[in-house]
C-alpha cells in the first residue's frame, strides 16, 4: 500500500521546489542587477508568454493559440500602408548590427536588429547564424504579395503572434527596432536591388 502515495508525493514535492526554485531565481535576478541609463529592471519581468514558454513543459495547443492571439494584438502596423518603402542599404545596416539597448546607449532609437546571429541574408555574408531559417533570396523566393508582405511585417514587430515560444525577438514591440527601421529591414528583404534577392 505505501508504494501507491510514494510517486504522487515525490511529484508533488518536485513540484513544490521548482516553484521555490524559481521564486529565488527570480528574487536574485532582481538584487543582482539595478537600472542604468536605458537599462531597465523592467527586463527582469517575464510575461506570461515568457513564463509559458520558459517551463519546463511546452504549452498545450490550447495555450499557444491563446498566446498567439494576444501577442497578434499588440502588432502596430504601418498606418500609412507602407511597409516596404524603406531604404534597403539601411536595413543591411541594421541586419548587421547587434548593438543597442545597453545602459551606455543614450536612446534606444539606433539599435540594430542582430538579424545575422541566426539568419543568413546576403548570401556573400560569411558571418551569419543558422537558429533561424535562410533569408536568402527572401523575396525572389516567396514574392510580394500583400499576405507575405503583411506576414513579414508582423514576424518584424512581433515573432510570437506566429508562435509563441519563438527564438525570434519582438522587434517592435520590443522596442529593439522602430517602425522606421523595420521598414528599413523590411525593403532589404524585398528589394529587388538588395543582395538578399540577387
Amino acid at each position: 500500500m505505501k508504494k501507491l502515495f510514494i510517486a504522487p508525493l515525490a511529484l508533488c514535492a518536485s513540484v513544490a521546489f521548482a516553484a521555490d526554485l524559481e521564486t529565488r531565481a527570480e528574487e536574485m535576478m532582481l538584487k543582482s542587477f539595478k537600472a542604468n541609463g536605458i537599462a531597465s529592471l523592467d527586463r527582469q519581468v517575464r510575461d506570461e508568454v515568457q513564463k509559458a514558454c520558459s517551463s519546463p513543459d511546452q504549452p498545450d495547443a490550447a495555450t499557444m493559440k491563446r498566446l498567439e492571439a494576444a501577442e497578434m494584438a499588440t502588432i502596430k502596423w504601418p498606418a500609412d500602408g507602407n511597409y516596404t518603402g524603406g531604404d534597403w542599404k539601411e536595413g543591411a545596416k541594421i541586419a548587421i548590427s547587434g548593438r543597442g539597448l545597453t545602459w551606455t546607449d543614450k536612446t534606444p532609437d539606433n539599435n540594430g536588429g542582430g538579424c545575422y546571429n541566426c539568419h543568413a541574408m546576403d548570401p556573400k555574408e560569411v558571418s551569419a547564424g543558422t537558429i533561424g531559417p535562410s533569408l536568402v533570396g527572401y523575396a525572389k523566393i516567396r514574392g510580394n504579395s500583400d499576405e507575405i508582405v503583411k506576414y513579414t511585417w508582423g514576424k518584424l514587430w512581433n515573432a510570437k503572434a506566429y508562435n509563441a515560444c519563438s527564438n525570434m525577438p519582438r522587434n517592435g514591440f520590443g522596442g529593439i527596432l522602430t517602425e522606421e527601421q523595420i521598414r528599413h529591414v523590411m525593403a532589404y528583404l524585398f528589394d529587388p536591388q538588395s543582395p538578399v534577392n540577387q
